[in-house]
């Protein structure tokens, strides 16, 4: 198998497939409701979400593919990165400090954009560099594994920084600079973000199999040019890892203590971001409307009754005034 053959699968693949795969989540979900984990929405909230991403992701790239088109491979790069940021400032994130989305972009475009690149036209020999069989599944492999370093980096820096604060201050007090005051909580922090992707090299091959290689595989591909092409993926994803996490690391930090070195936790939000604010917000304005809507008309209905009671009432008493007629 060469580098630029594209993996395809032994049989088209329909939505009954999917429907059947989907028993597996609803198999979780009900193990969830059974030992009161309470994942079961979440289970399947999060697989309806993929279902759809990934048709919109796959009617896209098919139009990337069909134009062979050097800018549209950009900006499919570049969406990739955008919603990657999105996912980990709005989602993933329990604290945000200021301009966080703009770092967090910033980290995942200096990682996957210069690791792609070189990987794909000097490891992989890819030519052009930028194809779009190639080039965008190599983005997206790159970028769900700088999500996840971005995500443990930050949160176990805003974390250390909300939890001891005074040690921080502590050295800086006693003249160290703010890298100096920092160092020990980015060396943990860098190691923390490092450690999945070390783990995961560790393991495969021996107990783990990856997606890609088993992709070839069951397509039939030369099984040693698929591991080939495996490893060479796993060490570009490792090393992008490391990048946005260094990347990620020094701005937070420049961020949370300042040019004259001070901690600043008023640069730092606890609260839950904003979209789902404004989620909240809606929700009960909406239940409020409806409940308001709600007692209008049980005051209508119950007024009708009374009024239909009062008429009922009258017309009894005019037909008693009859009989005694």
């Amino acid at each position: 198998m060469d580098a630029t053959e594209p993996i395809a699968l032994g049989q088209e693949l329909g939505w009954s497939n999917v429907a059947l795969a989907f028993s597996f989540i609803l198999f979780n979900a009900l193990i969830s409701r059974t030992c009161g984990l309470e994942l079961g929405n979440s289970l399947i909230v999060a697989a309806v979400r993929c279902i759809l991403q990934l048709s919109l992701v796959a009617v896209i790239l098919q139009r990337v593919f069909e134009t062979d088109n050097a800018w549209a491979v950009a900006g499919i790069a570049f969406m990739l990165n955008l919603m990657g940021a999105t996912e980990v400032v709005v989602n993933k994130a329990k604290r945000r400090h200021q301009h966080m989305f703009l770092s967090v972009l910033v980290a995942m475009l200096g990682s996957t954009v210069p690791v792609s690149i070189i990987g794909a036209r000097f490891s992989m020999s890819v030519l052009p560099f930028w194809s779009p069989s190639q080039y965008v599944p190599i983005v997206g492999m790159l970028c769900g594994s700088t999500v996840s370093a971005i995500v443990i980096a930050v949160n176990f820096i805003l974390r250390e920084l909300h939890e001891n604060k005074d040690r921080i201050e502590t050295r800086l007090a006693f003249g160290a600079t703010r890298f100096e005051a920092c160092k020990p909580v980015a060396v943990e922090a860098l190691r923390l973000a490092l450690t999945p992707c070390i783990n995961q090299m560790s393991v495969l091959g021996i107990i783990a199999i990856p997606g890609m290689m088993t992709g070839a595989i069951l397509g039939g591909s030369s099984v040693t040019q698929a591991a080939r092409l495996q490893t060479i993926i796993i060490f570009m994803i490792s090393s992008s890892t490391a990048l946005s996490s260094i990347i990620i690391t020094l701005l937070t930090l420049n961020t949370v203590v300042d040019g004259e070195h001070r901690v600043r936790p008023d640069r730092v939000d606890h609260r839950p971001h904003a979209v789902w604010r404004a989620r909240d917000w809606v929700s009960m304005r909406l239940l409020e409307t409806g409940h308001a809507i709600w007692s209008k008309i049980c005051s209508f209905i119950q007024k009708q009754k009374r009024r239909h009671g009062i008429e009922e009432d009258k017309g009894a008493e005019m037909e008693e005034l009859l009989q005694e007629s």
